[in-house]
C-alpha cells in the first residue's frame, strides 16, 4: 500500500522559514491529492494546502500568505514551503492522501483522507 513519509521538521526561530517534504512510495493510482494538516498540542488537526495530480491546488485562507505547496517533477514528492513562521505554527505537521475526488470539495476535512505519514515536529520558539 502507498506510504508516505514526512521530513524537515525542527527547531526555528520565529520569522524562520523551513521546507518540509513528504515522499510518497508505492503509489499506483493516477488520480490522487496530497494534503498538508497540522496538529498542535491540545488542538484538532488543522488543513493548511493540498495538491492533486494535476497540479492543481488550494490553501487554507489563514495560510496562502506564507505556506506554498510544490511537486517535484518526478512526483514523487510534496513539499511545504512556509516562511515568517510564528511560535503559534507550532505543531505536528502531517501529509495525507486521498484517492476520491472532487479533490476541491471538502479538501480540508482530514477524514476524507486514506493515508498518512507519522508527522514531522516543527517547533517555532520566539
Amino acid at each position: 500500500q502507498v506510504q508516505l513519509v514526512e521530513s524537515g521538521g525542527g527547531p526555528v526561530d520565529s520569522g524562520g522559514s523551513l521546507r518540509l517534504s513528504c515522499m510518497i512510495s508505492d503509489l499506483r493510482a493516477d488520480n490522487y491529492a496530497i494534503a498538508w494538516f497540522r496538529q498542535a498540542p491540545g488542538q484538532g488537526r488543522e488543513a493548511i494546502s493540498t495538491i492533486t495530480n494535476a497540479d492543481i491546488s488550494y490553501y487554507a485562507n489563514s495560510m496562502k500568505d506564507r505556506f506554498t505547496i510544490s511537486r517535484d517533477a518526478a512526483k514523487t514528492t510534496v513539499n511545504l514551503e512556509m516562511e515568517s513562521l510564528k511560535p503559534e505554527d507550532t505543531a505536528v505537521y502531517y501529509c495525507a492522501i486521498r484517492f476520491q475526488g472532487p479533490y476541491g470539495l471538502d479538501w480540508d476535512k482530514w477524514t476524507k483522507y486514506d493515508y498518512w505519514g507519522q508527522g514531522t515536529q516543527v517547533t517555532v520558539s520566539s
